[in-house]
């Protein structure tokens, strides 16, 4: 993908990710209250879902994916949600969906995607997002990576023109590299979105925190407030800067 606009998906090689786990269950019970305290007729909250899907993610690849996965099924069932899919792997590959509120075509494109060799592509991602969010607003971006091989300085350049926009940036970092971590909670920074660590341990909370940045997408703060889970009080303190793992 170029600084413009991602072209769509070309067709990928079927892939088969190996059984989930199972505390995705959890995941499931609280993302189908979502549609829960809006208003008939307000608009659709947008997200964008970044993935690296770079070599070094294949540990943990299935596992993640099958998080998405679930993601995807809760919000595509509230009709509040349309997600868009962007992913990069290999050699400058990267590609991105359009937004769907039927998110069951952006689960299966998902799981036939497997990971390639090469380098991370977040600037792109970020381009992207200004890109989209320029023709129509968009409410989120969640990223999930686990490395960064860029210029922070260019990264925080677009993370910044983000932030004006108002586009929040929840990044969910796979491992302990200390680069991306601090590449990682500067975007989240400057956008006034969030990081958090992401690791088969934290699996569960994962879950929950997708739920509760999809409930943000649809109707900010307010929405989360009004729901006060414990993901959802979670998730404004990070973005209010009061937690730094």
């Amino acid at each position: 993908m170029s600084e413009k606009t991602p072209a769509k998906p070309a067709p990928l090689p079927t892939k088969t990710p190996r059984s989930a786990p199972n505390e995705v269950a959890a995941f499931l019970k609280q993302a189908r209250t979502l549609s829960a305290g809006h208003a008939p007729g307000a608009q659709k909250g947008r997200l964008i879902l970044a993935l690296d899907a770079t070599m070094s993610r294949q540990p943990t690849w299935d596992l993640a994916c099958t998080l998405q996965a679930e993601m995807f099924d809760a919000v595509g069932k509230t009709g509040r949600l349309e997600v868009q899919l962007v992913y990069f792997r290999g050699f400058g590959e990267c590609r991105s969906s359009k937004f769907v509120a039927d998110t069951g075509k952006l689960k299966d494109l998902m799981v036939k995607i497997d990971c390639r060799g090469g380098h991370t592509q977040i600037g792109k991602v970020l381009s992207h997002a200004i890109s989209e969010s320029e023709a129509h607003k968009v409410n989120a971006l969640v990223y999930i990576g686990d490395a960064m091989e860029e210029g922070i300085d260019e990264l925080a350049d677009k993370a910044g023109r983000l932030g004006l926009k108002g586009v929040p940036v929840f990044l969910f970092q796979e491992g302990h590299d200390p680069l991306a971590e601090r590449a990682f909670k500067e975007i989240a920074r400057l956008t006034r979105g969030a990081w958090f660590r992401f690791d088969r341990n934290s699996a569960a909370t994962l879950a929950k925190l997708l739920s509760a940045i999809a409930v943000y997408a649809t109707g900010g703060h307010a929405a989360l407030e009004a729901r006060g889970r414990g993901e959802d009080r979670l998730l404004i303190e990070h973005m209010r800067g009061r937690h730094d793992k």
